[in-house]
């Protein structure tokens, strides 16, 4: 296979187009509609999408909940402020962390947060200058961390985050990201009931998303990039579902590129979705070949990005760059809090 270049996919995004805050109703935002194999788009509000879904299409949702996993708080001894972002549990009170300063935090560092509410010693330093970090405290842990957590919101965003729930999914189930499904945002629970009654099947599945998901591609050759683990987990009646829906020939449509990597890395060749669970560093990039996945909706991704690799994989590179183009000509709000794409 040719080399294939991070340069090959970038695109000039103006900073403006950044959005800070979400809209005020989840589902009014726009929806730009890609035809993948002819490259040809057209414009919507995402509410409208329930006209394009037909009876007997699925959609996969990743029901991961974001933990609010920013912790604020100071060194023992010094004093000095430290801010802590908890990536994966490692154990029951030890979390692997993203520390900053990191220098300053060697083993054996003290950590206090919340006047004492919640402690932590750092234990080791581990690959890319994370720290296992144990945590002591009175009482429960969770209930701790919603008291003192902040929502881990990406760096380009810098307004603050009014309502927590809005970096929620309204279906977030289960505990575990250190980032939002965004593409899932932009569902309402009326919406999805909209959904089902036409008879579009609703299938959950769970992958924790990790910052791995903001890690910029530093490599020029995008082989020689390095992609973080997530877990992910598919029960077995969403397998079944998945399975039973592509043998009747419906549409597999995921929401976000975190379901689309769950049930490409749950799936056997013959594109057969098995339930489990595990991690996955899957990385989607041109050439892949989807062995499940028909049509993607998802949130219109950074410059360079492994996610734009992951689209354009689904839709062609040029197709992408093209629609990309046209988004920020129509001026598309962009990232997390930002608007749409169905590339079907």
């Amino acid at each position: 296979m040719t080399e294939l270049k991070k340069s090959d996919f970038y695109f000039a995004l103006p900073q403006e187009l950044i959005a800070q805050d979400p809209l005020g109703d989840r589902s009014s935002s726009r929806l730009l509609f890609l035809d993948k194999k002819t490259g040809e788009t057209e414009h919507h509000v995402f509410r409208e999408i329930k006209e394009y879904l037909r009876p007997g299409d699925c959609l996969v949702l990743n029901n991961t909940k974001v933990i609010p996993a920013r912790l604020l708080g100071s060194k023992e001894d010094t004093g000095g402020t430290v801010e802590v972002l908890l990536l994966n549990r490692r154990e029951k009170d030890i979390w692997e962390t993203l520390v900053k300063p990191g220098k300053k935090c060697k083993p054996g560092t003290r950590l206090v947060f919340g006047e004492g509410l919640l402690k932590g010693e750092v234990l080791d330093v581990v690959e890319e200058g994370n720290r296992l970090i144990r945590f002591s405290y009175e009482g429960i842990f969770e209930e701790i961390l919603d008291r003192l957590g902040e929502m881990p919101l990406p760096p380009y965003i810098t307004h603050k985050l009014q309502d927590k729930n809005r970096y929620q999914t309204v279906y977030a189930k289960y505990e575990g990201s250190a980032a939002a499904p965004t593409a899932g945002l932009h569902f309402t629970e009326e919406l999805l009931a909209e959904l089902e009654k036409k008879g579009i099947a609703l299938v959950y599945v769970t992958l924790h998303v990790g910052l791995g998901t903001f890690r910029p591609v530093k490599a020029e050759n995008v082989l020689d990039h390095h992609m973080h683990s997530e877990y992910y987990e598919v029960t077995k009646e969403a397998a079944d579902t998945i399975n039973r829906i592509k043998a009747e020939g419906g549409r597999i449509i995921c929401v976000g590129t975190t379901s689309c990597r769950t049930i490409e890395s749950a799936s056997d060749e013959n594109g057969n979705v098995r339930a489990g669970c595990g991690n996955t560093a899957i990385f989607i990039y041109p050439g892949y070949r989807f062995k499940v996945l028909d049509a993607l909706i998802t949130n219109f991704h950074l410059p360079e990005s492994t996610l734009v690799m992951l689209v354009s994989a689904l839709a062609g590179r040029e197709h992408i760059l093209a629609a990309y183009e046209e988004a920020v000509r129509e001026k598309y709000r962009f990232f997390s809090f930002g608007d749409a794409m169905f590339i079907y």
